[in-house]
C-alpha cells in the first residue's frame, strides 16, 4: 500500500499533523501500536468510571498566547467543546496555599505575601515578563517550531518589538535560575520556582534555559488550562474524525519494527505483523531513542548520531495512582488541579500532582464520588528483578502515594473505591515512552531548543515532531512540532502551509462549568446523540470479549474501536470499520443483517449489571 505520507506513532503530535495533511487532501496513513490514538493523552475505563491516561490539564486552547490547540481546530475547522478551569492550579508549598489565577497582578500580589521581602521585586519580574511575553507571544501569533520559522518573518517580529525581542533572544542559553537572580535574592523564593519548573519543563532551575521558563511563568495565567468536555478521549478523537473523514487510514493496533530504506532513502516502513506500507514521506512522532536506536539500521545510520542520540538525558520516570474515592473525602473547595510540594528543599518522590476533573466534568464518574490521578517522580529501577518482586514494590508504591494524598485529603485510603497503579514499566508498555520518561528527553541547557531532535532529519523525505523535537514536552508544543511538521511536507509539495488567520472562524466552545450529560453533545442532532450517548457506555476493554464469535474467519469485528468513535462523533470512521469487516467475510448489509445478540451478552457491562452496551442499536444506526 503507498501513501503519500505515513505517520509513524498516533500521539498528539502525529495526529495533529496526520489530520492537518489529510485536510490539505493527501493520502495519509497513521501507525499507532495502541488500540487508542492519543498515546498519555486519552482515557481508560473502570466499572462505568473514565481516567485519563495521563495528560489532563490542558494549556493552548486560551484566544491569546501559546494556543496551538484553538489554531488547529480552527484550521482543521473542526468544533470542540472545553471546560476552563478558574485557576490554572494552586500549589500547597510550607503550609501556604498558592492559587495560579488569569490575573498576574492578583497573583504576584498573592505571592508577594509569602515572601514579604520580594513584594516589590515580584511585581517587577512580573510586568517585565508580561510585556515581553506580549510583545513576542501574542502580538504575531506563530504556530511554527523555532528551527522551522523563516528569517523574513522573524525578521519582521524583531522589527516591531526589538527590545523585548533582544531580552527574549538573550534568555536563550541562559538559565532559569540566571533569569530569576536578577531580580530576587531570597533563597525560599527560587525554591517556588524551581517547583514551577519541576513541574511543567521537569528541570530544576540550574537546568531549565530561561527563555522556556519566561514564557512558561506567563502562559500558565494568561493562557489558562482548559478539559475537553466529556474527557480527553475527545482531543485525539476529534483529530482521528479528520483524518478518517478525510480519505486517511488509521492503522492501529500494529506498532511500526523498522524504516525501510532503499538506496540510502527512507521509503516505507515495516510493521509488526510484517505488513509493509510505503509513502513518499514520512513524519516520526516517537522518542529519539527509538528512532536512533531501533528502527534504522546500521547500513543507513552513522555511528556519530547513532551515540548522539544515546546521550540525551531523559526526563525522570513517573507513576501515576489512578482512584475513584467517595466524593465526600475531598473538600468543597478543593480545585481541579493541585501541585502538593512534600519537600520544598528538593525534587523527591513525595512531590505529586493531583488531577481531579471530575470537579468540572462530571460525566466521568458517578454523582457520589470522584476520580483522582496523582501523578508524581519515581527515582527506583522498575526495569529489572522477578515478576514478583515487581508486583510487591507496586503495592508499596501504591500505598506510598495514598499516604501522600492522605495527608491533602484525610481519610482518602478508607475512601477508596477502587485504585491501581501504572509503573514506569507500564508506561512505557503502552506509550512507548522509554523507562517510563513521561516527557521524553529532559529540556535542559546543553540539549535544549535547536540541540535536539529537529523537525526535517538528514534524509529530505523523513520529518520528526513529539517531545523529544525541538518544542520540548507539554500538549501544546507537541502540537506545534506537528503543525510544523506537517507545514515542512506541505511547502516540499508547493502546497499552502498553515498560518495563523485572524478572520477564520472559531472552533473551540467553552462550556460553564460543571459539564453535565445533559450539556454534552447538545449541539449534536438528535438522532446521533442518541447514538454517542449508548455508544459512550463502551469501557474499550483491553481485551474486548464481545467481539469473541463474530469471527467467521479473519479479524473480529472491531466494536471497541467502532464504540470509541462513534462516542467522539466520528461516525464516518466507525463505518469504515464496520465496512473493512463485511468486506473481509463477504457479508452483505442488504441481506444479511448483524445479529450481535452474542456480542452484548458477552459485554463486560451486560456480566457486571445486566445492563450490556446497546450494540445492535449502535450499528444499525449506523447503517441507517
Amino acid at each position: 500500500m503507498e501513501y503519500d505520507a505515513i505517520i509513524i506513532g498516533g500521539g498528539l503530535a502525529g495526529l495533529t499533523a496526520g489530520s492537518l495533511l489529510s485536510k490539505s487532501g493527501l493520502k495519509v496513513a497513521v501507525v499507532e501500536k495502541s488500540y487508542n490514538p492519543g498515546g498519555s493523552c486519552g482515557v481508560f475505563k473502570r466499572n462505568g468510571v473514565t481516567f485519563d491516561i495521563g495528560a489532563a490539564m490542558l494549556f493552548g486552547f486560551g484566544d491569546q498566547g501559546f494556543n496551538a490547540h484553538r489554531f488547529v481546530f480552527d484550521c482543521l475547522e473542526k468544533p470542540i467543546e472545553v471546560v476552563k478551569h478558574e485557576l490554572l492550579y494552586c500549589m500547597h508549598f510550607k503550609g501556604h496555599v498558592i492559587r495560579f489565577g488569569s490575573d498576574i497582578d492578583d497573583f504576584a500580589a498573592q505571592l508577594g505575601t509569602v515572601f514579604p521581602s520580594e513584594q516589590a521585586n515580584i511585581r517587577r519580574f512580573y510586568r517585565d515578563l508580561e510585556k515581553m511575553y506580549r510583545d513576542v507571544m501574542v502580538a504575531n501569533p506563530n504556530y511554527t517550531t523555532p528551527d522551522e520559522t523563516e528569517a523574513r518573518g522573524a525578521f519582521k517580529s524583531l522589527i516591531k518589538h526589538p527590545l523585548s525581542y533582544a531580552r527574549f533572544l538573550g534568555y536563550l542559553n541562559k538559565s532559569a535560575r540566571s533569569l530569576l537572580a536578577a531580580y530576587f535574592s531570597d533563597p525560599e523564593i527560587f525554591k517556588f520556582f524551581d517547583k514551577i519548573t519541576s513541574t511543567y519543563c521537569y528541570a530544576t532551575l540550574e537546568e531549565a534555559p530561561a527563555v522556556l521558563a519566561a514564557v512558561m511563568f506567563v502562559d500558565n495565567h494568561l493562557g489558562g488550562s482548559y478539559y475537553p468536555a466529556g474527557s480527553t478521549i475527545f482531543l485525539p478523537g476529534k483529530l482521528e474524525q479528520v483524518i478518517e473523514e478525510n480519505k486517511g487510514t488509521m492503522v492501529l493496533e500494529q506498532a511500526v519494527t523498522r524504516i525501510i530504506f532503499e538506496h540510502n532513502r527512507p521509503v516505507g516502513v515495516e510493521l509488526s505483523s510484517g505488513e509493509k506500507l510505503f509513502g513518499r514521506d514520512l513524519i516520526y512522532s516517537g522518542t529519539v531513542w527509538n528512532l536512533y536506536g531501533k528502527l534504522i539500521d546500521r547500513p543507513n545510520l552513522s555511528l556519530e548520531r547513532a551515540r548522539w542520540a544515546a546521550c540525551q538525558v531523559p526526563t525522570y520516570p513517573s507513576v501515576v495512582l489512578y482512584a475513584q474515592v467517595d466524593k465526600a473525602v475531598i473538600p468543597p473547595d478543593t480545585e481541579p488541579v493541585e501541585m502538593l510540594v512534600g519537600n520544598p528543599d528538593r525534587l523527591d518522590e513525595s512531590e505529586v500532582t493531583v488531577y481531579i476533573s471530575s470537579l468540572d466534568d462530571q460525566t466521568l464518574c458517578d454523582a457520589s464520588s470522584h476520580v483522582v490521578l496523582a501523578i508524581g517522580p519515581s527515582f527506583e529501577n522498575w526495569q529489572q528483578g522477578e515478576e514478583a518482586d515487581y508486583l510487591a514494590r507496586k503495592v508499596l508504591e501504591k500505598d506510598r502515594l495514598i499516604a501522600v494524598l492522605e495527608n491533602r485529603f484525610p481519610g482518602f485510603g478508607e475512601a477508596i473505591r477502587y485504585v491501581e497503579l501504572a509503573t514506569p514499566r507500564t508506561i512505557e508498555r503502552y506509550t512507548n515512552k522509554n523507562g517510563g520518561a513521561v516527557a521524553g528527553p529532559k529540556q535542559m541547557l546543553g540539549q535544549h531548543m535547536f540541540k535536539r531532535l529537529h523537525t526535517r532529519t538528514e534524509w529530505d523525505n523523513l520529518f520528526c515532531c513529539g517531545e523529544s523535537t525541538v518544542m520540548g514536552t507539554g500538549t501544546p508544543t507537541v502540537t506545534t512540532s506537528g503543525i510544523s511538521a506537517a507545514n515542512a511536507v506541505l511547502k516540499k509539495r508547493g502546497l499552502q502551509p498553515y498560518v495563523y488567520q485572524p478572520e477564520r472562524k472559531k472552533m473551540v466552545r467553552i462550556l460553564d462549568k460543571p459539564v453535565t450529560a445533559e450539556k454534552l453533545y447538545a449541539d449534536v442532532p438528535a438522532e446521533i446523540r442518541i447514538l454517542m450517548q449508548k455508544a459512550s457506555r463502551c469501557e474499550y476493554c483491553e481485551h474486548p470479549y464481545c467481539s469473541i464469535g463474530m469471527q467467521a474467519r479473519g479479524r473480529d469485528l472491531d466494536i471497541r474501536g467502532i464504540m470509541r468513535r462513534v462516542t467522539v462523533g466520528n461516525l464516518v470512521g466507525a463505518r469504515k470499520r464496520l465496512e473493512a469487516y463485511c468486506a473481509e467475510h463477504q457479508i452483505r448489509i442488504e441481506t444479511t443483517p448483524l445479529d450481535l445478540a452474542l456480542c452484548e451478552s458477552r459485554c463486560i457491562q451486560n456480566t457486571r449489571n445486566g445492563k450490556p452496551v446497546a450494540i445492535q442499536a449502535v450499528i444499525d444506526g449506523l447503517l441507517g
